[in-house]
């Protein structure tokens, strides 16, 4: 576990991953020096990693699928398997109806399905089952709101590139890469930033911030979907959320300190008027978490 102020620059990270040394210390009170020796630890034991997470939408990464696996044999071979492929952005072991699940982003329904039927010829594996995910309504760690108009040269590529690679990459280094003035430099990324193309954040070991159980629910919801989603994930410990089609007509995930805890957010799910839980895991093992998405190729003075 952190002590109390490494929680806060993990939050404040979390939050925003290009805030400043000055801007933390300030929060939390300590010289910038002391600041920056902590964020750096952080950073290097992996208790945090800073990335930029691109919008589905400006990639064309908007068909999601979360797709529920059964196996004979081993299912660590089969997740690590599942893993590989640069479409599935999450796999994790479970206990409870499914043996491991797996979300898959891909740019339509058509390689949707091929990441699927690739998935269910991996040996060992019986069936999968998809959830396809319409709208996300919460997501702790990625863009969820509508992209506006906005036009991205090779420069801007060049910059999501760098950004998605480490999220606190100094404004010198970004500029060298692309050949302008830090100011002009920092302008992009700040517009890259503000208009949702990108977003800067902290992905956090949930050990070190105390939230070592993590699971997974699917609800069926009777009355406006829309709001009620909404609903659910306004509780506490709901860290994603998507409505769609498939078994159930919501599928999210929970985490939380302890089991007891964990009992709780879902106690407070099913508190939520015309909501029932069809089904809840539990994720033994998190094998990948990823939001790295494959990029345009924009080398610029000399760089690849």
């Amino acid at each position: 576990m952190l002590d109390a102020v490494d929680a806060v620059l993990v939050r404040e990270l979390q939050r925003d991953g290009r805030a400043t040394f000055q801007a933390l210390a300030d929060r939390v009170g300590l010289s910038r020096t002391a600041v920056r020796a902590r964020v750096q630890h952080l950073l290097e034991t992996r208790v945090v990693r800073v990335v930029g997470i691109v919008h589905a939408a400006v990639v064309g990464a908007e068909a999601i699928g979360h797709v529920s696996v059964a196996v004979d044999g081993s299912a660590r071979e089969a997740a690590a398997a599942v893993a590989e492929r640069p479409a599935v952005s999450f796999t994790a072991l479970t206990a409870g109806p499914h043996d491991l699940v797996a979300q898959v982003r891909t740019r339509d329904d058509a390689a949707l399905a091929a990441e699927v039927d690739h998935i269910r010829s991996i040996p060992g594996v019986r069936a999968a089952e998809v959830f396809r995910s319409v709208a996300t309504v919460r997501d702790k760690h990625a863009v969820v709101r509508e992209l506006g108009e906005i036009s991205l040269d090779d420069i801007d590529w060049r910059l999501l590139h760098e950004l998605q690679r480490d999220g606190r990459a100094p404004y010198t280094r970004l500029a060298h890469v692309i050949g302008l003035s830090q100011a002009a430099t920092r302008a992009r990324v700040v517009r890259l930033m503000r208009s949702g193309v990108i977003q800067v954040t902290g992905l956090a070991d949930p050990l070190a911030l105390g939230a070592a159980e993590l699971g997974g629910f699917g609800l069926v919801v009777t009355g406006g979907l829309r709001k009620t989603a909404e609903a659910v994930a306004a509780q506490d410990g709901v860290r994603y959320l998507a409505t769609g089609f498939g078994r159930y007509d919501i599928v999210g995930q929970a985490e939380a300190a302890t089991r007891s805890e964990l009992v709780g957010v879902l106690d407070a799910i099913r508190s939520v008027p015309g909501v029932t839980v069809r089904e809840s895991w539990h994720h033994l093992d998190v094998v990948k978490e990823s939001y790295a998405v494959e990029l345009p190729a924009y080398p610029l003075n000399g760089s690849s």
